[in-house]
């Protein structure tokens, strides 16, 4: 059973996904810091960096973006040069381009920008130069995805681009076009703005948190959206009555004294899941370290004993802890390598086994995962898309005493 839980207030807004209650996805945004992904600007290209193969283009922020030569190429591959042009052939200092934000900027780095452009709908994805189609890969059905691929064939225009998403399965030709021409009217409002506008300045900025987590989680089998503010309810009738009828009913508002986060339980499972110790229902546990651009786990099997043989408990251990790793990775939205230390198995067939639920589990994830393979010290490295801030940024700070590596100096 899924539920969706929003709440709002003046200063953050907040979204929790529950799935069997249990929480698998949440997200935060400030009021005055909004997400950047998918605003699309009109930038002044600053530097030109030959050695880098990329170039920082000023979008108004306070850190110059960075453009990569692969992000200044044409999306669709076949219609790319067949040797890789130098970026100073492509672009110099003062040229103005639209690009469009792929990754926020962490820490001293700059947002990583694109002209791969992509307006994300309710059943696809419109990418107004790609001239390709893509299916979601979650849609496994073969019928299903020749016939989404024909419709996509038939809606779009020459030149244009559109990936179906997962939602798509099993959507009606009316609703697919309907959705797609609303993308494409949007394009067109962007590329009008962009003729007056002089760089840098922002073109289009995408959906605040409530109509993101709508578009992309809402689903039929989703049993109920809650909301604590009765603004915010009203704006998620009104975009569900526009883009999914029939799901409208299922948003409700929550008007109890206690506050929604706490009356769900969602707030104690928000506590333990950030915690740097994650302790596991068998009584094993999962210790948790993270760096800028690495994540480490380490698994133990704690007070879990077993009842059979030290082979059996250990792997009873490393399949519990493959699901709740899974689970945590899309619940902190933590991206970047990831390196696991699970307990060493003899048998290949449980390595194999503990592999096949971290996949398996990772399918529900809407980020790009991908579990590379283990290593030759017996470690399961994992990549996972990273394209903001992980949550735990919101909640913690770092210690101006130990400067984040979790020591002080001793006396």
């Amino acid at each position: 059973m899924k539920q969706l839980f929003v709440h709002c207030s003046p200063n953050v807004t907040q979204s929790a996904l529950l799935e069997d209650g249990r929480l698998t996805e949440f997200s935060v945004e400030k009021t005055e810091s909004s997400s950047l992904i998918g605003n699309v600007y009109k930038g002044r290209v600053v530097n030109v960096l030959p050695g880098m193969e990329a170039a920082f283009v000023d979008i108004g922020l306070s850190k110059n973006a960075f453009l990569y030569i692969d992000d200044a190429l044409h999306p669709h591959l076949d219609k790319q040069p067949k040797e890789k042009p130098s970026i100073a052939e492509l672009m110099k200092p003062g040229d103005e381009l639209l690009v469009q934000v792929m990754k926020e900027p962490f820490g001293g780095k700059g947002a990583r920008v694109t002209t791969h452009f992509s307006l994300p709908g309710r059943w696809l994805v419109y990418m107004p130069t790609a001239d390709y189609v893509g299916i979601s890969k979650k849609i496994e059905r073969e019928s299903e995805r020749a016939r989404l691929k024909t419709l996509a064939d038939e809606i779009r225009a020459k030149g244009e681009g559109v990936i179906m998403r997962t939602n798509a399965e099993g959507e009606s030709r009316p609703a697919l076009a309907e959705d797609l021409e609303s993308l494409r009217s949007l394009w067109q409002g962007v590329l009008a703005r962009s003729e007056a506008a002089s760089a840098p300045s922002e073109l289009h900025r995408d959906f605040g948190l409530v109509h993101r987590v709508i578009r992309d989680i809402i689903t039929p089998d989703t049993e109920e959206l809650i909301i604590d503010d009765t603004n915010c309810l009203e704006e998620a009738k009104a975009y569900l009555r526009q883009t999914a009828p029939a799901l409208e009913n299922k948003a409700r508002l929550y008007a109890d004294s206690i506050p929604l986060f706490q009356r769900f339980g969602i707030s104690d499972q928000l506590e333990r899941a950030f915690q740097s110790r994650i302790r596991l229902e068998s009584g094993g546990d999962v210790a948790w370290d993270q760096t800028e651009a690495l994540s480490v786990i380490d698994v133990n099997t704690g007070k879990y004993t077993g009842s059979v043989d030290l082979e059996q408990t250990v792997f009873r251990t490393n399949l519990e802890a493959a699901e709740e790793i899974a689970r945590l990775l899309r619940l902190r939205d933590i991206g970047g390598i990831i390196i696991v230390d699970f307990i060493d198995m003899e048998k290949e067939e449980h390595r194999q086994q503990v592999v096949q639920r971290l996949e398996t589990t990772m399918k529900r994830d809407r980020t790009k995962c991908q579990v590379v393979g283990w290593t030759r010290l017996g470690l399961l490295e994992i990549t996972r898309k990273k394209a903001r801030q992980s949550v735990s940024s919101y909640f913690f700070e770092t210690c101006p005493t130990c400067k984040g590596r979790g020591k002080i100096a001793s006396r």
